[in-house]
C-alpha cells in the first residue's frame, strides 16, 4: 500500500475512533436532545456528518472517474505527508462555520440511526481510497466553500479533521447536558 493511502486510512480511522468515543461519552437517552435551541443534538451532529461524507464520497467519485478517462491520474510519485493547510482553522470552535442546506441535519434520524448511516458511508469512501491507492490523488481538485482550492488528498483528510471537529462538538453537548 502506498504511504500515502496508508497516511488518509490512518487518519480517517483515528478520527472516526475519536466521533465514537465523544458520542459513547453522552448517555443515550440524551443523544436526541439539543443543549440549547440554537445548538444541533448528537443526533443532528451524526446525520450532519453522514450527509458531508456522502456528498464527498460521491464528489471524489466523480472527479477521480473523469481524471481516469482523461488520462490525469497517474501513478503517485511523492510519498511525502499530506499537506493538510485547512486542519488548524477546521479544528478551531470557536470560529463558527455555517453548513450549506444540503449538509443540514433535518432532525429525521435518532443517533443509533444516524451513526449506522455514517458507518455506510465510511465503507463506501474507504472503498473509494482503496480503489485509488498509489495514484496521484492530488490531480484532481475542487473548492471549498469557506478553505478554496483543495486538491484529493486534502479533500479525504478534510472529511477525518471535519469529524474531529464534530467530535468536540459532541463532547462539548455531552457537558452542557450532563453538566
Amino acid at each position: 500500500m502506498h504511504p500515502r493511502t496508508e497516511e488518509l486510512l490512518n487518519h480517517l480511522e483515528v478520527n472516526r475512533a475519536a466521533l465514537h468515543e465523544a458520542v459513547d461519552a453522552v448517555p443515550s437517552s440524551l443523544r436526541e436532545t439539543r443543549p440549547a435551541a440554537d445548538r444541533w443534538s448528537v443526533a443532528e451532529v451524526l446525520e450532519h456528518l453522514g450527509r458531508v461524507e456522502d456528498q464527498l464520497t460521491r464528489l471524489l467519485a466523480a472527479k477521480l472517474a473523469e481524471a481516469r478517462l482523461t488520462g490525469a491520474l497517474g501513478a503517485e510519485r511523492e510519498s511525502g505527508p499530506i499537506a493538510n493547510s485547512h486542519a488548524d482553522l477546521l479544528l478551531d470552535r470557536r470560529r463558527r462555520i455555517t453548513a450549506g442546506d444540503r449538509v443540514l441535519p433535518r432532525g429525521e434520524l435518532d443517533a443509533a440511526s444516524a451513526l449506522a448511516t455514517l458507518d455506510k458511508t465510511r465503507a463506501k469512501l474507504l472503498h473509494l481510497v482503496l480503489a485509488h491507492d498509489g495514484l496521484s490523488l492530488g490531480a484532481v481538485s475542487h473548492p471549498h466553500p469557506a478553505f478554496g482550492m483543495l486538491d484529493g488528498y486534502q479533500w479525504f483528510a478534510f472529511i477525518g479533521t471535519h469529524e474531529a471537529r464534530h467530535a468536540a462538538q459532541i463532547r462539548e453537548i455531552g457537558e452542557a447536558l450532563v453538566g
